[in-house]
């Protein structure tokens, strides 16, 4: 999820409709706002988050900025944007290094309140959306589902309330 703004109603309600459809291993919330992120802890559920590139929280240098996690073999980047910013601290990993040195295969990020699932010269890039009552770029509010394997990834990006699906991939890699 990214870009709840402070409506933890939609929050909320994108968290128990997942609850409800999917068993969920972990939330991961793309910024805009870090704090939103705390509603995890009322269901229990594990959970990330990196703030948003105007948050305070962005500005600390013990808070990650960006996060390069590892599930099932596959390199996740966690960030805000898909691309440095210049509020970036020295030392933040930049995304667009580790995207052409192949460094991860599946981007995750928010920031422009537009859902995005695409796959590009092997690399996975998934925005969730925004989960705000009314945004000014015309985008109905959405979250995506990734389900990660060891040799698949699928991803889905959900509206929030409709629950109907509005858009979907699936990328394989082969073992050798």
């Amino acid at each position: 999820m990214s870009d709840s703004h402070g409506n933890l109603d939609g929050l909320k309600l994108a968290i128990t409709s997942m609850l409800e459809d999917e068993p969920v291993d972990l939330f991961i919330h793309l910024g805009d706002d870090f704090d939103d992120a705390l509603i995890f802890e009322e269901y229990e559920q594990k959970y990330l988050r990196v703030p948003g590139v105007f948050s305070d929280y962005y500005r600390h240098r013990s808070i990650a900025n960006r996060l390069i996690k590892e599930f099932e073999g596959w390199c996740f980047l966690l960030s805000h944007t898909e691309v440095s910013h210049p509020n970036d601290l020295p030392g933040d990993p930049k995304p667009e290094d580790l995207i052409s040195n192949r460094q991860v295969d599946v981007v995750l990020h928010g920031h422009t309140h537009i859902p995005r699932l695409e796959s590009r010269e092997g690399i996975l890039f998934v925005n969730p959306g925004h989960l705000k009552v009314k945004d000014k770029k015309g985008m109905p509010p959405s979250y995506a589902v990734v389900e990660v394997a060891t040799d698949l990834i699928r991803g889905r990006i959900i509206g929030l309330g409709s629950g109907s699906e509005m858009a979907s991939i699936e990328i394989t890699r082969d073992r050798d």
